[in-house]
């Protein structure tokens, strides 16, 4: 079968929720990509912010295999050696208490909101209160992600939602002040906005919001379901401004390709939150992913995967300013570590397109930024190869505008 053949035997069956590049993968290697022509691709999009060891990681691969030739499920009912590995790193990592394993970073979302509702709930000794989310968030599609997501276009058909939430906007402390009141048992933000355009938190913001809650007894939740684990530059976005929360939702690069969330708390917030019965998952932290999550930590920490993406991240900033000072068609840049984007005149949708007929996968966030989420373990050369790309990429979509 060709390519378009596969295509359109997929076009069939599944669910047209995706607006899909016109190009079927067959395999990777590194932090490059195949398709099923073998053609080679640069990847620039890492599976959206997962693969952040690139593909084919041998010793990733055998920590899998391992565990497959033991047991993939057991439930919850049962304890695992896999899920006391996996625990134990990541919540020392993160000097956090307690950890829920869940199937995605949506998932962790919701846990993360019911966390905070209960522990306000055994606080006040009723329910009804209220949560602070920010406009231009993602935070996910179910119904309790959807509704602290502040983007519009994805909420309207689905209401009503969760009641109970107001929105401020991102970096302006004085609106998130100004949605305060007695009602409010958390706030919940992404350290970086990533499909609302890539804009990291700033310092003053992000340490005013903190104090807030501090004072008020209110739950800071942080979503670094895209940011965390490495890819800002530290292992988690918030070390970044020596600011913890209270509650941490992670998904994506924690387990590298194998489909597995995490929300985390401090101990105080576990002890007056979730209890036996408030909340449950079949698959989440079961042995398969527990290997997966336990192997990701032990690789990240001991090859300085966080350190790595600062230095190259600071490559691909010091090159993507010299795009924007040589492309008029860029008009803005922003990001830290290997999270980065930049605000592009041109469709970027197209530009998404024309750039893999060029050998590279870029994707976009919200509607004119393009968005750089590559494999933590990409050289400075590759983003040489990258930049070369696109450049052609933006001069074949400006000559046909």
């Amino acid at each position: 079968m060709n390519q378009q053949n596969y295509i359109d035997e997929v076009e069939k069956s599944v669910l047209h929720t995706y607006n899909r590049f016109q190009m079927v993968i067959d395999h990777g290697d590194g932090v490059y990509l195949y398709d099923t022509d073998q053609n080679q691709y640069l990847d620039f999009a890492a599976g959206i912010a997962v693969m952040a060891l690139g593909y084919n990681h041998k010793e990733y691969n055998e920590a899998l295999k391992n565990q497959i030739d033991k047991v993939l499920h057991i439930s919850n009912l049962y304890y695992s050696v896999p899920l006391m590995e996996a625990a134990s790193k990541v919540t020392k990592a993160a000097d956090m208490e307690r950890i829920f394993f869940t199937n995605s970073g949506t998932e962790a979302i919701e846990g993360a909101i019911k966390a905070a509702k209960k522990y306000a709930y055994t606080r006040d000794g009723h329910a009804g209160h209220e949560i602070i989310a920010m406009q231009h968030s993602f935070h996910g599609r179910s119904i309790g992600a959807l509704s602290v997501t502040g983007t519009e276009k994805y909420q309207i058909p689905f209401a009503p939602l969760l009641p109970g939430v107001k929105f401020a906007t991102y970096n302006d402390l004085e609106s998130v002040k100004a949605q305060i009141t007695d009602k409010t048992c958390a706030i919940i933000m992404e350290t970086v906005q990533g499909e609302g355009g890539i804009y990291p938190a700033q310092k003053e913001f992000i340490e005013g919001v903190r104090k807030i809650c501090d004072e008020k007894d209110i739950i800071m939740i942080l979503d670094e379901v895209q940011c965390g684990m490495g890819r800002s530059g530290k292992l988690f976005a918030w070390q970044n401004y020596n600011v913890k929360p209270d509650i941490m939702c992670l998904a994506k690069a924690l387990g590298c390709g194998v489909p597995v969330g995490a929300f985390l708390m401090t101990q105080k917030v576990a002890d007056q939150s979730l209890a036996p019965g408030d909340h449950g998952t079949t698959y989440g932290g079961n042995p398969f992913v527990g290997a997966a999550v336990s192997k990701v930590m032990d690789i990240m920490q001991r090859d300085h995967l966080p350190e790595h993406a600062a230095k190259v991240g600071e490559y691909l900033y010091e090159k993507l300013e010299q795009l924007m000072e040589e492309e008029e068609c860029i008009t803005a840049h922003r990001g830290i570590g290997l999270i980065q984007g930049v605000e592009c005149s041109l469709p970027v949708g197209k530009v998404c397109a024309e750039a893999l007929k060029q050998g590279v996968l870029i994707i976009s966030a919200g509607s004119n930024v393009l968005r750089f989420v590559p494999p933590l373990v990409i050289e400075e050369k590759h983003v040489d190869e990258m930049i070369v790309k696109l450049k052609k990429a933006l001069a074949i979509c400006k000559e046909n505008a």
